[in-house]
Parts: C-alpha cells; sequence; structure tokens
C-alpha cells in the first residue's frame, strides 16, 4: 500500500494542527486541494467516519481535473471504490469521503439531520457566511473523533473570510503575518457577532454556556509546493501574467488589494507610435449608449475601439471613436464608421441580457448588412473582461497610434475602475477578446491561470 504524507512546511503544518477550524491557502499553488483530500485519509479506517468535502457548484467538484478527478489519484490505490452517481469514495472499512456542493444559500437545509464529523469547503470565500455557520450545527460526530473543519481559499479582500482571519493578515500590507501562521485563536458567537479571545478558558469563562472554538489560518504560496513547481515549471508564468489584482492575490497571496485606478493600467505601459505596421487584422467594438449630453447630465459615452493584431501576437490601437447621443444618432455613426473602415474589419456588439438586448442586437446587426458583424453577451464582470488586456498591456504587448483621441483614451483606462466611465475599458476589452473568439487563445491562457488556483 503507498504511502502518503503531506509535502514539508505550511503543507505539513495544516494537517497537523489541533484547530477546530483550520484555513488554508492564500497564494495559488500552494497544494491547497490535495491537502483538503489527504485529511480524511487518516479517518479511513474508521467504519462510522463520513467526511464532506463541499464546493460551490457541483459543475466545480466534477470538473476536468477538479477534486472529484484528483481524488481517484488519492483514493483509489488506497483501497476505495468510486460511485460515480453520488460523487462517493468508499473505504473498505466502512469510512466513507463524500462531494457536495452548496450552489444556493438555501441548498443548507438539505443537509438537516446529516452528521458530518469532518466538514471541508474549498474555496471558502465561494461560500456565504450564511452557508458556512449554518453548517457547522452539522458538524457533530459519534464516531470517537472530535468533530472538526478544514477549509481551503484563495485571498478576496471583499469577502467574509477575509474579516474571519484578519488577525493572521496584516493590516497595511495585506500580507499573512509569518510568526502567527498555525497559531490559535478562540472565538464564541454571540448572536451574529464574533467574539475573541488568546486563551480559551478566559474566554468560556467571559461567555458562560458558549463552548469556543478555536481557529487557525496556514498561509501558503506557491514556492511553497515544490512538487508542482518540478511537474509545471512554466506555472509561475502563468500567474506573472495575470493583470495585477490578480497576480498580487494569486502570487503573493495578498489579502487587502481591490482593483484600483492605476492597478489595471498606465499609460508607460504602452507606447504612442507614428504608424501602424502592414497587414494588421482588425476588428472595432462597440460600446454603446444612447443618452445625448445635457447641461444638467453626464451620461456614458458611446465608444468603438478599432485593433489589430500582428503576426507576432502583438496588438494596436488604430482609432478610438467617442461619441454621445440618442439612438438614432449612435446608429449613425456605426454606420458612417463600418462605412470608413471598410468590410475587412470586423465589428463586435454587445448583447443586452433578455428579450430586449437580443432585439437591439439583432437589430443592429441588421443595420451592418454587408460587414462582417458579430453580437454576443458578455459574461463576467468589468475587471474580469478587462484583464486579459491589462496583462497584454503591463507585458508591453500593445502599442497606441498617436492621434487626437488617444489622451482621452489613456486618462479613462487609468482611471478604470475607479471613474465614473468605463466605456473605453469596455470597448477596449471587447475589441481584444474579439481576437480571441478566433483561436488567439489568450483569454483561454488566462482563464487556465485563474482555474488552477
Amino acid at each position: 500500500m503507498p504511502i502518503l504524507e503531506p509535502q514539508a512546511g505550511p503543507q505539513e503544518m495544516f494537517l497537523k494542527s489541533p484547530a477546530d477550524i483550520a484555513i488554508y491557502g492564500g497564494g495559488a499553488g500552494g497544494g491547497k486541494s490535495w491537502a483538503l483530500l489527504l485529511e480524511p485519509l487518516r479517518h479511513s479506517g474508521k467504519g462510522d467516519f463520513t467526511t464532506v468535502i463541499f464546493r460551490r457548484t457541483l459543475t466545480q467538484v466534477k470538473n476536468p481535473g477538479g477534486l472529484w478527478d484528483e481524488s481517484a489519484k488519492l483514493y483509489a490505490p488506497l483501497g476505495g471504490k468510486a460511485k460515480t452517481q453520488g460523487l462517493e469514495w468508499l473505504f473498505p472499512s466502512g469510512s466513507r469521503v463524500r462531494f457536495g456542493h452548496l450552489e444556493h444559500d438555501r441548498t443548507v437545509f438539505d443537509w438537516q439531520g446529516a452528521q458530518i464529523p469532518l466538514l471541508c469547503f474549498d474555496e471558502l470565500t465561494h461560500f456565504s457566511r450564511t452557508q458556512f455557520f449554518y453548517m457547522l450545527s452539522r458538524n457533530r460526530s459519534l464516531s470517537g473523533v472530535r468533530p472538526y473543519v478544514r477549509a481551503t481559499t484563495n485571498p478576496d479582500a471583499d469577502s467574509w473570510v477575509a474579516e474571519f482571519i484578519s488577525w493572521w493578515i496584516d493590516a497595511a500590507s495585506g500580507l499573512p503575518i509569518p510568526e502567527r501562521a498555525g497559531v490559535l485563536r478562540w472565538f464564541v458567537r454571540v448572536g451574529d457577532r464574533l467574539e475573541w479571545g488568546d486563551d480559551e478558558d478566559d474566554l468560556a469563562a467571559r461567555h458562560p454556556g458558549l463552548p469556543p472554538k478555536s481557529l487557525t489560518f496556514v498561509p501558503a504560496r506557491l514556492e511553497d509546493n515544490p512538487a508542482l513547481l518540478s511537474a509545471d515549471p512554466g506555472y509561475r508564468a502563468n500567474l506573472m501574467a495575470l493583470p495585477t489584482v490578480e497576480r498580487e492575490r494569486l502570487l503573493a497571496g495578498n489579502w487587502k488589494i481591490r482593483p484600483a485606478a492605476g492597478l489595471y493600467f498606465h499609460r508607460a505601459w504602452c507606447p504612442l507610435v507614428e504608424a501602424l505596421p502592414a497587414g494588421l487584422k482588425l476588428v472595432r467594438y462597440w460600446d454603446l449608449a444612447a443618452t445625448p449630453k445635457t447641461a444638467g447630465n453626464d451620461p456614458d459615452w458611446t465608444v468603438g475601439v478599432k485593433m489589430g493584431r500582428d503576426d507576432r501576437g502583438c496588438y494596436w490601437i488604430a482609432d478610438v471613436q467617442r461619441f454621445r447621443g440618442n439612438p438614432g444618432e449612435v446608429e449613425q455613426l456605426l454606420l458612417a464608421t463600418a462605412t470608413a473602415d471598410g468590410k475587412g474589419v470586423r465589428i463586435g456588439l454587445p448583447q443586452d441580457p433578455g428579450q430586449a438586448g437580443k432585439a437591439q442586437a439583432a437589430y443592429l446587426v441588421r443595420q451592418l448588412a454587408g460587414y462582417s458583424v458579430t453580437a454576443s453577451p458578455e459574461s463576467g464582470d468589468k475587471v474580469t473582461r478587462f484583464g486579459p488586456f491589462s496583462a497584454q498591456a503591463r507585458a508591453g504587448n500593445v502599442s497606441i497610434l498617436r492621434a487626437p483621441w488617444a489622451e482621452d483614451f489613456l486618462t479613462s483606462l487609468e482611471g478604470f475602475p475607479e471613474a465614473s466611465h468605463d466605456d473605453d475599458a469596455d470597448a477596449a476589452s471587447g475589441a481584444f477578446n474579439l481576437f480571441q473568439q478566433d483561436g488567439g487563445g489568450l483569454i483561454d491562457f488566462y482563464s487556465r491561470a485563474l482555474s488552477q488556483t
């Protein structure tokens, strides 16, 4: 029978922790998922012991290379039998490891009456505070093993988890405090408020009748996982290519960084050029608005970014149209610009959700008959959509034609996402993503980097 053991360092510290609740992670590639999958094996010989490992959605559990696939590498060699329909492993002793989801807040009620001695959460920030504390009520055991909770996570400054583990995080830098790694603290829940203490007995004395629970946080980064670095030497480069916020979160383990002006774009990243190279593949993407400017308003802009890509995979901003007007005037601008660009320039349009959005997109496509037009829904939030273009700009792969519109364009991008208008950023990311739909592959690369966290 194979011998499995954790890697020395944070992974070993996490698996040896005596805490009632231990949270592991921070940076990407720290061996979080494997640590979570290893934990139930210490009880694989106990016939009445059950572990449930949760992801937020069932799709995340079953994704290729996800928890279910990875579990086979650990559990099958140790005699585990997979029950695919129920996403469960059964060991010869009768011990079970089950995979579940909590897609909606109300899904927790599917677990009413359950007894889960070992409760595990993969990517804790994906779950709500309500879900977590409700499931603690299901963390009970008649197996002779004290019930406990294990969780993994990547940083998210706006999640409830950031507050939950704030004692372990430097308030100024957002980075873990090394000497607090693995240190236990105790808390009790008084109503919806948590009361904390460094000493279990003292906290229990201050809150009679409320048994304290211990919590610890063990940070880990890519450097703590030599197995991954050896198997995939290019993974660090994947993380380095991410936009600033994601890179700081997933490579440095920063719990304080948020999207802010200047983090996603600097004009110094993009040289201004006097002319464009020949042979560019060209697209223009429109971010649409339809409110005229008056003395008392500050409406969004209709912005059309014309972008080229050369044979080396570098990008060139060839033209930016910015306009405020009513729907009819916007339609005229689209037609006039298409005529000026010529039929060799592919046009991209957003499609708002709902029937009205589909109808508007279909109408504009008909009006642009004779041109290559793509209308499609936008997925993800604005910052996520802008991320791939931001990463290429930071890498020096984006150049901008020196032109009268360039200053407004650069100023707008430098203000993203805090500025009152994000139309230029939306149009730039839309144009960039049009190339990826043609097999450019950078969106896939960006998604892979995030999915391996």
